[in-house]
């Protein structure tokens, strides 16, 4: 996103700015509640973007991979990090603080265009997501995450969606328990509408 809609020139800005990071899997690269310092884009790897939903249990409001950015909810007036970003696998990332993309985006009239666009996509799908949860069975919420997940990620050689999810990382996405979750699973499977493998799944049925 960064790169692609800035002007030449301001490149080069940024290459002397950023700040390349490796991110072990299951990581925090910010944590809910944590002072804004700046933003991040993923160069390579998955990252679940999570918040506190009651007592020690999490809602997942959506999944990230390369070329996405990270922390733009902390650009609000509180300036804190309402949600935590946890990466799934080793991630690399690379970070800029707050003043130079700022700075960006004073420069590159684009970029904020962009910006506006990705902010007014990301929205629109969690109302969604959250109609959803308030409205749809957990069946057919399952259903909902898994296309979401197979669009964003693709599939892998072996014909499973290109991500790998506990079951209780499906549960904090649909908002549902653990063992309904793996109840629904086992549903899906006997109905020949999805397939598991540890924590692949795979879409059988056409949608």
């Amino acid at each position: 996103m960064l790169y692609k809609n800035c002007i030449a020139e301001w490149r080069p800005v940024l290459d002397q700015n950023r700040e390349d990071r490796l991110i072990k899997k299951g990581a925090a690269i910010f944590t809910e509640g944590e002072p804004v310092s700046g933003v991040f884009f993923i160069a390579k790897g998955k990252v679940k973007i999570h918040q506190n939903w009651g007592s020690e249990k999490e809602l997942i409001l959506r999944f990230a991979n390369s070329g996405d950015m990270l922390g733009y909810r902390g650009l609000g007036k509180e300036k804190i990090y309402p949600v935590t970003a946890t990466s799934l696998e080793e991630t690399s990332v690379f970070y800029l603080n707050m003043s130079v993309f700022e700075a960006s985006l004073r420069v590159n009239p684009q970029l904020t265009y962009t910006l506006m666009d990705f902010y007014a996509h990301e929205l629109e799908e969690t109302e969604k997501r959250m109609r959803h949860i308030a409205h749809m069975e957990v069946k057919g919420r399952m259903v909902e995450a898994l296309l979401l997940l197979q669009s964003k990620f693709g599939l892998n050689e072996r014909g499973y969606i290109d991500i790998r999810l506990t079951k209780q990382d499906i549960a904090s996405y649909v908002g549902a328990t653990y063992e309904t979750v793996s109840r629904m699973t086992a549903e899906l499977q006997e109905q020949g509408i999805i397939a598991s493998n540890g924590k692949e799944f795979r879409l059988l049925a056409e949608f």
